[in-house]
């Protein structure tokens, strides 16, 4: 009997020592994976800036392929670009320059006054653009005279510069002004029913508008 209890008593020892040495293994092999997951996690995201950058920087030179002959300074100094030129306003990657200053222009000059700048009479995509731009202008000589927009009647549809057909419509529920086959925007209308029609010898402001050097996201990191 005591030969069997010192065997029995050998044996529990032995596997327990076993199961501590398992035990250990099985921890130090878990702490390896745990610190693998986490240096997996730190390249997913450092791989992920880097598309960002890949990203913003591709669309950097998009912009500036746009312009003869980019404006460094003004839109960079100090090391640092920023999103518009000086005396444009920025709003989601876009930037916008309003048009106050006499002469004012028919559509086709205005058209072709923002060309000159590398840029296009504005293009409108969804309502909080309709808004921000309402927002922005301000009543001025008469109630006929607005902002002209980059839209205009081609075949009986009204088409933007870019060569999108508007969906958006936001029409004011009669001709207000004198008729015709370029749209303007009207300062001080609910932004859903802004849009009055007129011809291109009526003289009006414009707004210009181009993509932002710098995104918006990209500025933020």
């Amino acid at each position: 009997m005591g030969i069997v209890s010192a065997l029995l008593t050998a044996s529990i020892i032995i596997i327990i020592r076993s199961f501590f040495i398992v035990s250990g293994v099985l921890y130090r092999q878990e702490v390896n994976l745990s610190e693998m997951k986490m240096k997996m996690e730190i390249l997913e995201n450092r791989a992920e800036i880097l598309l960002r950058d890949r990203n913003d920087l591709n669309w950097m030179l998009g912009v500036i392929l746009t312009f003869d002959l980019f404006p460094v300074r003004d839109f960079c100094r100090e090391n640092k670009c920023r999103p518009c030129q000086e005396g444009w306003v920025e709003f989601q990657k876009k930037c916008y320059l309003f048009i106050d200053e006499q002469p004012w222009k028919t559509w086709k000059q205005s058209d072709e006054h923002c060309k000159s700048k590398s840029a296009d009479l504005v293009t409108i995509d969804h309502l909080q653009e309709q808004e921000f731009l309402s927002k922005q202008i301000k009543s001025y000589y008469d109630e006929y005279h607005g902002f002209w927009l980059g839209l205009r009647e081609i075949n009986n549809r009204w088409v933007w510069t870019d060569g999108r057909n508007d969906t958006l419509g936001f029409w004011m529920g009669s001709v207000y002004g004198p008729s015709g086959p370029f749209a303007l925007l009207i300062p001080g209308k609910t932004p859903t029913n802004s849009w009055d029609t007129s011809d291109n010898g009526f003289l009006n402001k414009f707004i210009c508008e181009q993509e932002a050097l710098v995104k918006l996201e990209a500025r933020a990191r």
